[in-house]
């Protein structure tokens, strides 16, 4: 039902005599509730379709329910056939997910202007920045099998172990629960190497004193969950001790001023000044966070750009970090659903300073 009136408020979105063509792969998802790696998605103000190749044809009528499904033979013979079934003169597009030659392409095979406004595109991230109750539930359920691959990797952290060893157990478990594949790379690091924010696991094995970071999440009916935790392993250092639990103070404070009509750049900022006024400025080097759905980045985002007003709805990542070059890093991640009396938190495990 959910897939339906999203192609219904695309539909009323719609101008007269206008049309939108949708190829992207979560838009796409997000319009039928089918995956795959081809398919356009057709919309008119009174009927859509999804035009769809031999592959994957007879799941699609079966999955299908918002879109009528069409065999995809020549893409460039059938859209003008809709153009001129529907009266056409003008096509938007996805500004976002549309290459320089597919927008030539279309300006090409299609009797019509093809528009550049990114209207459209802006419609749909704003549709996708709101989540229903049946997304917020996948979301949910991909947090739950995060949070158990989390109380089972950490007994398993053990001196002498890569990383890369730790990130091949979290993930195979993961998906002995059930997750439908991975949120994104696992990031697990360590020692020094935890000073990268998007780190690569290695083969560096784990030692005492180490800082272990690690990022990662499920997918769960096409959704994504994303959370990060940082344990100690044998013992930390004053420093160490010193930088976690600035980083613990810095999300606990934006995540008590999280709620809607606040502005995305404001949550980042107060996490942002608590790091800095503790002597680390400049070891925060991304954003405090980001929507997550379909793709495991949305809009929008917490961070010093984004002037956004935050919406009832949305599920946005809390995650600042410390990162000292050479030496070690620090950051901590929750899941966060926004209302309007504050944010309910996804994420429920632990984030005291762990001593493995």
């Amino acid at each position: 039902m959910d897939t339906l009136l999203r192609t219904q408020k695309i539909q009323a979105f719609l101008p007269e005599k206008t049309a939108a063509i949708i190829t992207g792969g979560s838009n796409r998802f997000y319009l039928t509730g089918f995956n795959s790696s081809a398919g356009t998605v057709f919309i008119t103000k009174d009927k859509a379709y999804f035009l769809i190749d031999f592959r994957y044809f007879e799941k699609a009528k079966q999955t299908v329910k918002s879109c009528e499904t069409v065999l995809l033979n020549n893409l460039s013979e059938q859209l003008n056939s809709l153009c001129k079934k529907h009266n056409i003169s003008e096509i938007f597009i996805e500004t976002e997910n549309v290459s320089i030659s597919e927008y030539n392409r279309y300006k090409e095979i299609l009797p019509c202007e093809i528009s550049q406004e990114d209207s459209l595109n802006k419609f749909i991230l704003n549709m996708r920045s709101i989540k229903t109750k049946s997304e917020l539930e996948s979301i949910k359920a991909a947090q739950t099998l995060t949070e158990q691959t989390f109380d089972y990797i950490l007994p398993r952290i053990e001196t002498g172990r890569s990383e890369i060893e730790i990130m091949l157990e979290m993930e195979f478990f993961m998906r002995k629960l059930g997750s439908e594949g991975v949120a994104f790379d696992f990031i697990v690091v360590s020692g020094k190497n935890s000073s990268l924010p998007h780190g690569v696991p290695t083969d560096k094995k784990i030692e005492k004193g180490d800082f272990v970071t690690m990022d990662f999440g499920a997918v769960v009916n096409g959704y994504r969950s994303d959370m990060t935790r940082t344990v100690a392993v044998g013992y930390v250092t004053d420093k160490q001790r010193q930088v976690y639990n600035t980083v613990l103070k810095a999300q606990l404070a934006a995540l008590k001023e999280i709620k809607s009509g606040k502005l995305c750049c404001d949550i980042d900022k107060i996490s942002r000044d608590i790091i800095y006024s503790a002597g680390f400025e400049g070891c925060f080097g991304h954003s405090l966070g980001h929507s997550v759905g379909i793709n495991i980045h949305e809009s929008p985002a917490l961070s010093p750009k984004c002037n956004t007003v935050l919406e009832t709805g949305t599920v946005m990542t809390v995650e600042p970090g410390i990162y000292i070059e050479n030496e070690f890093g620090v950051r901590i991640e929750d899941m966060v659903y926004v209302t309007d009396k504050g944010c309910d938190n996804l994420t429920s495990s632990r984030k005291d300073l762990i001593i493995l």
